[in-house]
């Protein structure tokens, strides 16, 4: 079976991401109530009840608000660093299984590589996934791009990146100024032209699918992020943008 994917939704406002292989199905982040999940999942032809496990990649709220809710209603086991375990309280588990920043491990025939990223978070980590010779990278919520980062996402057949913000209109936009410098800071969030200049480093021959996500709402347009990525982005089979409220549906990594 291919290596598919799907987004529950993508932005400041709630995250989760399904990466599917045959019967299995995990869900990278959650941050909305059960019910919103259940509402978005049936969106895209699933239920909580055909996970086989959740992945967490830092403690923000828009990504960790649902995890626990969620874990325990289906009785799912979760995957997260931690450092992202102790920062904050979100009680009780049915199941916790650590992960370290570099060491791959596996759920079913999925093979799943942590990466420890630069965020402002405890001990924040993205993912690559491995299926049957087919890599998918999902690489948001980090505010630079690093060596390490770019040794473990090149070569990937599809990739959700995101392109945070636009950095003229995060400078004249509504945020306080504290909250500008977190953002476009080295532990915030890619730019624009970041996402770009990651792309043509790190080559995008091989890509099948890019997706560009976890756009603000508030600090960039879908029109902005087209224009800073065009160059990549027209020379990728299929680039699509996600949204907050929608997120994008199923894609599939042919083999």
């Amino acid at each position: 079976m291919a290596l598919r994917f799907a987004s529950l939704g993508s932005g400041s406002r709630g995250n989760g991401t399904l990466v599917a292989s045959g019967e299995h199905c995990l869900l990278v982040d959650c941050g909305f109530t059960i019910k919103e999940t259940e509402r978005r999942m049936a969106r895209l032809g699933m239920t909580p009840a055909d996970l086989s496990a959740i992945l967490v990649t830092h403690e923000h709220s828009d990504h960790l608000s649902g995890v626990a809710p969620l874990a325990r209603k289906y009785g799912l086991p979760v995957y997260l660093t931690p450092g992202t375990l102790r920062a904050r309280d979100i009680g009780k588990l049915p199941a916790v299984h650590l992960i370290e920043g570099h060491r791959p491990f596996d759920v079913a025939d999925i093979q799943v590589t942590p990466v420890a990223v630069p965020h402002d978070a405890r001990e924040a980590a993205q993912f690559v996934f491995r299926c049957r010779g087919r890599s998918l990278g999902i690489l948001t919520d980090l505010g630079t791009v690093t060596p390490h980062v770019e040794e473990h996402y090149s070569g990937c057949d599809a990739l959700v990146l995101e392109a945070n913000h636009d950095p003229r209109m995060l400078a004249h936009g509504p945020y306080p100024p504290s909250l500008k410098r977190r953002v476009g800071g080295a532990y915030g969030h890619l730019s624009n032209q970041q996402a770009a200049g990651f792309l043509q480093r790190v080559g995008y021959e091989r890509l099948q699918h890019l997706v560009v996500a976890h756009i603000s709402e508030k600090n960039n347009t879908v029109d902005l992020a087209r224009a800073a990525l065009a160059e990549p982005a027209g020379r990728v089979a299929n680039c699509i943008f996600a949204c907050q409220q929608q997120g994008f549906d199923w894609l599939a990594i042919e083999t």
